[in-house]
């Protein structure tokens, strides 16, 4: 090549051509340097035919400055870059920069200087010092990183440093992992159990594209399963990525995976330090990274020999990303195996309808594992109808789950109470004048957090110390806390049964790896009597003396605008339910309700899944919802309301008229303020036979916007606020 085309991580400006100099080689996929006006920036070598741009005479051509020490992207990958740019209306920049998501990754080998405790102590201790000394035990990373750690200043490390309390260590940052072993702890499988793994193995061994749906009750064993599929994968000398929808389940899957590989799996999320990112990041595309897991994220990371993708818990919401690039990492894993000719493994207890669909039309072919494993039976599952059986004055647990807890700790059994609220109460106002605390930045309440003594914004993070007096009208002691977050009910639980150890579990509380490890740990030695946690705790966690589940409040999901809320509804209450009665001993849910004959809670408590499915599915059906139809919002947002609103009455005046589209708005957003923008929404309600994104982009293309204006667009979104 003598000319490259180059795709730039600035989606203003375009694809790029420069001159490729006499003894550089370069092929697409190349990571290199080239000149950008006085600056230097990083590109990527493409087709010429597959970005199309305006011809550059090679006279005018600048040279590229360098290769960067990375194996080229792979055509898979690119194309995988392509596709998810075009699905979801996004630059093709945007999809690039999270694959190169490690700055430190592309400038080749190196080592780099980490600190850690000498085991010796300063001159002269102060508070900040001996805070600092207390939090660093064990912990071994640069300057920075120690400095988020310990709460300090790095000035307070470098002082440590100074005086030999903390010591350099020389790393050096691509040294190898640990190898795995296919064969160090096979298990002993059920029959049903060897039948689905068989049917995974052999698909790994024909080397082409498969996807597979798991449908498998909770605690039927289905992790065991593709655990097989992972041993076939290794031996072929195949690299695997596990998706995982939450940081704090991670701790919990890879003790699992290292008990049945002898080594931990390589981890990808948004915590990791830089070094391990880095170190991570150059061992997946040398090759040398056998399992990752990981978020979202690690779906776009330049795998050398991908030999088989799995997606746990793949009806999880938080598998869609709400900004940036608005991606479901369940479909563009889906889409990954496909470009990489490779088997992709969904497993749930409760797929997503538009999975159930594919599986149903014979995209995807089902796999079921339909009992517990080792015997163990499903819980019985009853509901309170909170109408008839009233909680106590003040009180949010009715007497028949009050009766329950009381007996599963006389019987050393333990309980869990689930509430999806974080915090203690979701508003706070004044008794004597009606004031509200709301967010400045966004059109929301803020929380009660009475363990951190803060009220907060869920939505921008806006923090604030609850006042003495109401600042409305200064009268002292008449602020009151409306309605329960988990924080209230884990207090009632206190009074109920004052002797009872008790764990809250929230984003609040597990916000880190070694904290959701700390939970497990205690949950699994006995040291903790009651667990009561938000959607978190309905996640893969597996305590085998947890008999008693209750939810607090069974309607809270099937409030608001969600057009899912049956189905999410549905899952989330099935999957905590799913985590009573996994040991030896019986399991029993009880589902609080004001709604019992809601066809959802119906099925809850018959144990009846499909026919929740069915009638869910002719709901969207005539709807012409997804899976049988499609969805997409345009967002608008402005810091000016008003030019927010022109924005988005320009966009609503322009629609086009077609028949296999419906658009409803613009409307401002239920959330209509959020992080100091206003915000508009339109939805796009669309047959399947309709090329919605080509219709959005000829649509919004013909339009100008003031600098100021932001428009988002989201392909089938899962947020409707």
């Amino acid at each position: 090549m003598n000319r490259a085309r180059l795709l730039i991580f600035n989606a203003a400006l375009g694809p790029l051509d420069y001159r490729v100099p006499d003894g550089m080689v370069v092929e697409p996929g190349s990571v290199v340097v080239a000149p950008l006006g006085p600056r230097q920036i990083v590109g990527i070598v493409w087709e010429e035919d597959r970005l199309p741009t305006q011809s550059v005479p090679d006279s005018k051509l600048r040279p590229l400055l360098a290769t960067l020490p990375v194996p080229p992207l792979k055509a898979e990958l690119r194309r995988l870059i392509e596709w998810t740019a075009d699905y979801y209306c996004a630059s093709l920049a945007s999809v690039a920069r999270m694959v190169l998501s490690s700055g430190g990754a592309l400038r080749g080998p190196a080592t780099t200087i980490e600190y850690r405790l000498s085991g010796g102590m300063p001159e002269r201790l102060t508070p900040q010092r001996l805070a600092a000394i207390e939090a660093l035990e064990g912990e071994q990373a640069t300057i920075r990183e120690l400095s988020g750690i310990a709460g300090v200043s790095e000035g307070v490390l470098r002082g440590l440093v100074n005086q030999g309390v903390l010591e350099p260590v020389e790393v050096d940052c691509d040294r190898p992992y640990q190898l795995v072993d296919p064969g160090f702890a096979e298990p002993e499988l059920s029959d049903d159990q060897r039948e689905v793994a068989d049917r995974f193995v052999a698909a790994v061994e024909e080397r082409k594209f498969a996807p597979f749906l798991l449908d498998g009750v909770t605690g039927s064993g289905k992790t065991e399963t593709y655990f097989e599929a992972i041993a076939r994968s290794l031996r072929n000398g195949q690299q695997t990525l596990v998706l995982l929808p939450e940081i704090a389940l991670t701790e919990a899957f890879l003790r699992r995976f290292e008990d049945r590989f002898g080594a931990p799996p390589i981890v990808w999320h948004s915590s990791l330090k830089s070094t391990e990112r880095r170190r991570a990041w150059r061992a997946i595309a040398a090759g040398t990274a056998q399992v990752v897991v990981g978020a979202r994220s690690a779906l776009f990371l330049p795998y050398a020999n991908l030999g088989l993708v799995v997606v746990d818990e793949a009806h999880e919401v938080s598998f869609k990303q709400d900004d940036g690039v608005r991606y479901n990492a369940r479909d563009v894993a889906v889409m990954r195996a496909r470009f990489e000719g490779i088997p992709v493994i969904l497993a749930s207890a409760t797929p997503a309808l538009e999975s159930l669909q594919m599986a149903q039309s014979g995209i995807y072919e089902k796999l079921v594992l339909p009992a517990r494993f080792g015997g163990a039976e499903l819980p019985s599952i009853d509901t309170i109808n909170l109408t008839e059986e009233k909680p106590e004055r003040g009180r949010w647990i009715s007497p028949r789950l009050v009766e329950a807890l009381k007996d599963r700790l006389a019987k050393g059994e333990q309980s869990l109470l689930f509430l999806n609220r974080r915090g203690y109460a979701p508003l706070t106002l004044c008794r004597h004048c009606g004031f509200r605390f709301q967010c400045p930045n966004c059109s929301a309440w803020l929380v009660e957090h009475r363990l951190s003594r803060r009220l907060a914004c869920h939505h921008c993070g806006h923090e604030t110390v609850p006042p003495e007096a109401c600042p409305e009208c200064g009268e002292p002691d008449c602020l009151v806390a409306c309605g329960p977050g988990v924080e209230r009910i884990a207090h009632e639980v206190e009074e109920i049964l004052p002797e009872a150890r008790l764990a809250i579990v929230t984003s609040d509380t597990l916000n880190s790896p070694e904290k959701a490890a700390q939970f497990i740990a205690e949950a699994e030695a006995g040291a903790i009597d009651v667990i009561v946690g938000t959607q978190l705790v309905t996640k893969g966690f597996h305590f085998p003396e947890l008999t008693l589940v209750g939810v607090v409040d069974a309607d809270l999901g099937l409030e608001g605008g969600d057009l899912r809320a049956a189905e999410r509804t549905y899952q989330q209450v099935a999957q905590v339910a799913g985590r009573a009665g996994r040991g030896a001993k019986p399991g029993e849910v009880f589902i609080q309700t004001r709604h019992p004959e809601a066809s959802v809670i119906a099925a809850l408590a018959a144990g009846d899944r499909d026919a929740f499915y069915e009638a869910e599915t002719e709901a969207r059906r005539h709807a012409g919802a997804p899976p049988f139809g499609r969805w997409a919002a345009i967002i608008v947002s402005s810091e000016d309301e008003s030019e927010a609103r022109e924005a988005a009455n320009r966009i609503g005046a322009t629609r086009p008229n077609l028949e296999d589209v419906m658009i409803l708005g613009p409307a401002p957003a239920p959330l209509s303020m959020l992080r100091g923008r206003y915000r508009y929404r339109l939805l796009l309600n669309a047959r399947r036979s309709a090329e919605v994104q080509q219709v959005i982009r000829d649509w919004l293309g013909a339009l100008s916007f003031p600098q100021g204006v932001r428009v988002a667009v989201d392909i089938d979104p899962y947020s409707f606020v």
